[in-house]
């Protein structure tokens, strides 16, 4: 699985929420400056083409659908985040978040409740 680029990655968040879509639907869900409607035909084409997306054709006009899961591409990323980022550990990701308190002590507590309640 190849990693999306930012453009493709916020074009698959628009398909994971419409989950069915014409480029004209995509185009009108883009936030801030919008591409070209071209430009976004190609994207969407890309993410194809690396197996992300399909379509169902109607005459000369394509319906576009995820084919992976939100969650399945975040479980795989996520993890090679932490492989490339924070050696393989967990702890240090946490130990991330904490140092830059961007995690309260609370979410902490409840981290490990969870943790818990599953052994």
């Amino acid at each position: 699985m190849q990693k999306l680029t930012n453009k493709e990655e916020e074009i698959m968040k628009i398909l994971w929420k419409l989950q069915k879509a014409f480029v004209k639907e995509i185009l009108s869900e883009t936030d801030g400056v919008k591409p070209h409607y071209n430009t976004l035909s190609t994207i969407v084409r890309n993410l194809e083409e690396k197996g992300y997306v399909g379509h169902e054709a109607f005459g000369n006009t394509h319906r576009y659908f995820p084919t992976i899961t939100k969650e399945a591409y975040r479980k795989t990323y996520i993890n090679s985040t932490i492989a490339d980022y924070y050696d393989n550990s967990y702890k240090s990701l946490v130990s991330f978040f904490a140092k830059e308190e961007k995690i309260s002590i609370e979410e902490l507590k409840e981290i490990i409740e969870l943790i818990e309640k599953k052994k």
